[in-house]
This record gives C-alpha cells, structure tokens and sequence, in this order.
C-alpha cells in the first residue's frame, strides 16, 4: 500500500452518472468518464487489510485481487492493472457496471467508513485498457482437437467458452436469439449496459476461435440428442428465464407484460434504429411497475425514456433502513435504502420517489374492451422479528384503487425452460434448476454439464463469470481425464 493514511486523509467519492435531466431523453450509457485522479485517490482508500473480505466469499465470488489493483491505480500502473484484474475476471466491463458490487458491502473499511470505489476503479482499468490497445486476441497456440457445444451466450455461456478456448478446445456457442449476449443484450437495458461493449467483447472471442451460432434453438432447430452425438461435452447455460407471474384476478387483461417482454423488444428495436415498445405506445400514459430489484428499476427507467407521464413501483417488502440493521452486520451484504439510477429518473418525472412498500397486489381493473385500467391493492405490515418475506398481515381498511394503462411485472424467475434437460433425461433439484454434482459442474449425463442461473438459479452476473469459469474447469478436467 503506497499511501498508508489514504482512508483517512481522503474521502469516498463514486464516478457520477449523467445529468437526470439529460439522460431520460437517450438511451445512451449513464455512467461518465471519471477523473484519473479522481481515481487514484480511491485506490489510496484500500487499506491492505489482513484480511481482504472484498475477494472473499462474502464479497466478490470471482476471489478478484482487489486490493492489488487498487494499489496498481494509485501508482499509475494501469497496464499492470488490467492483467490483475483479468486474471480472475473475463469480463470487466461488464461486472464494473452492473455488478451491484458485493464487494464494496464486505470492505472492511465500511465498519467504520463509505468503502472504497471498487466498481468504479475495476470499469476504469478495463475501459482504458481498451482505449490504449492493451486487450487483443490471443488464440491458443495449440488445439487438443476436442470440440465442445456451449447451449447459451449469457455471461456463464460467453465465460465458459472464453475459457475452455483458452484450453485448446474447439468451442462453439449455440444462442436462439438473433444477437450474441443472453441477458447481457435483451436482459439489461442499454443506458446501463452499452450493447457496443457486448459486441466487442464477442468479436474478441471470435478473433479468439470462439465460433457463435445465432438464430438456433436448440430442440427446435437442432437435434438435442445429435448436438450431444457430435461434441465430446456440452455445457447447458440456458439460464433462468421462467417468469414469475401474478396469479389474481383480471390478469389476463390486456396492457399487463413481463418485464423481459417489454424490455428485450426496446433493445431490438433500438439496435434496429428507433425504440419502441410494440404494439403499446406509451407516451403521455400511466404506468406500474409491481416488484423491486434491479428489473423493476430497468422497467422504470425505460418508461421514463418512452414517454410515460408517471411511473409507479409496487414492493411487498417494507423499505428498508437507512443504515445496516443489527440483524444484517458487516460483512454481510447491507440492506439499505438506495436510490438507484431508475428511482432517481423516476422522482424527476413526477417529483417523488416512485416506490410503494408494503403493498400487496389484489385485483386487477379493467374497461369494457378488456384493457387493463388499474389495479386494487391492501397495505400490508410485517410483524415485528419476522423476517422479510416470510409472513404479512393486510391492514384492514386499507383497500386502494390505483389508475394505470400499463403494467410490468418484475417479480424475478422461478427456473430454466425444461424441455432441454427432459430431452437429455437430466435430473432437476427441489427447486427445478438442473441438478448437478457442485464440484464437477456435470449432470445426470457424465457428457452434459451446466452452469448458471440454470443450475443456482436466478443470480447476479458475477455468479454467472465464476459459474463459468469452474464449470469449464471441469469440463477440461474431464476431457483431460478421457484423453
């Protein structure tokens, strides 16, 4: 650590996202370009503690070198950073901006004080990394002449094949969409994630050998059983795309979506040329969006950006504390109030804070052209020491009607598609993910592995990176083993 006061003598300070006021008029990346010194001085906040619990498993599950990198960019040494932070990470680029940093929750400097930047340093060093031509194709020098089928292009999907490449192997990605990218194209809106960066990093793969198959489904244009027949391995990531829905009344009216199936159209038809949401046009229109977490936000912000004239938020859960409650010590991720990107575009718009807690979805009102054009709701409250989503009581007397012309569920995944794993025979665990043993990646078909959201269910992008990179691991353990 070459600057031994740092956290003391300076202060948390983040990379600032565009001017609200500007950036609900694009789709354009919210975040800017921060200051080197800026970030210099945040790397000089790591204290190089004994312990590191940033790179442990309460903090970043990919075990990045944290401190080391931070170090690297209070010296200046930002090529040398790049090659740290890429010897555990893939893909940077991606987790320095959507990842919601776990690791900032376990630093140690926040028992007492704001944690260090981290995420704003990791997008950084792989951003200038980029600029300076440091990133370029290394193919492997030597092919074991294996072949491996990756089903999925999601970041499990895009990590393995990196991987597994690395390896020698020859690797080809199968995707049914029309772009490469799983949830990091259709998943995650533009403003938050640039689908320029996504298809860099994919046509780096390709220089790579990394061949990607688009357009092709795997068990309806392509044989499951012959992918199996013509690859030594398969690895499924498919990840978790099962929607959760509300089932009460009036949800078959029309102008109530899940969220994918309103975001993912947005991002195609902007890639296309101008966003849209077909067939709803919502200018000038009502809009609601029931469940939190980062979906519900992506919802909020891209109403915003339609033309919504408000935006509302439905939470079942209560909101929470300002700062760490007892039962949720350091360093255990905190569950705190933040306002988010999408939030603060929401108060801009109508001038609060679109968030409604404690509030439990009953009935949804429709006309006579079986539109939908609001939804009934009871308060609800959470006695005291029950824990968050386990038990509510409705409030009497607190029935609402609430006007709205559009609805976006945002209620998370409850599994991965099964038609696959029923095809090869594989076996699920309680909760429908395809079941695996943990160490080996490898399913009921000593051939077919998985890894992902598929397998863990649904989780963070940065689970998906360490997914893949120990599910291909085992894979080229495997295939060593068979040679």
């Amino acid at each position: 650590m070459g600057h031994p006061t740092g956290f003391r003598d300076l202060s948390r300070q983040t990379t600032p996202y565009r001017p609200v006021g500007e950036r609900v008029g694009d789709f354009f990346e919210i975040l800017t370009t921060p200051e080197e010194g800026l970030l210099r001085a945040q790397g000089a906040r790591c204290m190089d503690c004994g312990v590191p619990f940033c790179q442990s498993a309460t903090g970043c599950p990919l075990d990045n070198l944290i401190p080391e990198w931070n170090d690297l960019v209070y010296q200046g040494r930002w090529r040398e950073a790049n090659e740290r932070l890429h010897q555990t990470n893939n893909f940077p680029e991606f987790t320095g901006r959507v990842c919601p940093a776990p690791c900032e929750g376990a630093c140690v400097l926040g028992i007492t004080d704001p944690p260090v930047a981290i995420k704003n340093i990791e997008c950084a060093i792989v951003d200038r990394a980029f600029v300076e031509g440091w990133i370029v194709p290394r193919p492997p020098l030597q092919r074991t002449g294996r072949r491996v089928a990756v089903v999925g292009s999601g970041p499990a999907g895009l990590t393995a094949a990196d991987q597994l490449n690395r390896a020698g192997h020859l690797v080809t990605v199968f995707e049914r969409a029309d772009r490469i990218g799983g949830l990091l194209t259709y998943g995650i809106p533009n403003m938050k994630l640039d689908k320029g960066l996504v298809q860099r990093r994919v046509a780096l793969l390709q220089a790579e050998g990394v061949e990607f198959v688009t357009g092709v489904e795997i068990g309806r244009d392509r044989d499951p059983r012959e992918l199996v027949a013509e690859h030594d391995a398969v690895l499924l990531a498919i990840g978790a795309t099962r929607p959760r829905d509300l089932a009460i009344p009036g949800r078959d009216l029309a102008g109530i979506h899940q969220a994918m199936d309103f975001l993912t159209p947005v991002t195609q038809e902007l890639l296309a040329g101008q966003p849209s949401f077909p067939p709803q046009d919502l200018k000038g229109k009502q809009v609601i969006v029931i469940g939190g977490g980062d979906t519900g936000t992506d919802c909020i912000a891209t109403a915003v950006r339609l033309g919504a004239a408000s935006v509302l938020n439905f939470e079942l859960l209560p909101q929470p504390p300002l700062d760490r409650a007892s039962g949720n010590p350091w360093p255990q991720w905190p569950r705190v109030f933040r306002v988010d990107y999408g939030h603060a575009e929401g108060l801009h718009l109508s001038g609060r804070d679109p968030r409604c807690f404690n509030l439990l979805t009953k009935e949804f009102l429709g006309d006579e052209q079986g539109r939908v054009r609001g939804v009934r709701t009871v308060d609800v409250r959470w006695p005291e020491g029950t824990a968050p989503g386990s038990r509510f009581i409705e409030v009497p007397n607190s029935q609402r009607d609430w006007p709205a012309e559009a609805f976006f569920l945002a209620l998370g995944f409850s599994g991965p598609e099964q038609s696959l794993a029923e095809t090869w025979g594989l076996e699920l665990d309680q909760r429908s993910n395809v079941a695996t043993r943990d160490s080996a990646y490898q399913t009921s078909n000593p051939q077919i592995f998985a890894a992902g959201d598929c397998r863990r269910g649904q989780s963070l992008v940065v689970w998906a990176i360490q997914e893949g990179r120990a599910a291909a691991a085992a894979i080229d353990g495997w295939l060593s083993e068979k040679a």
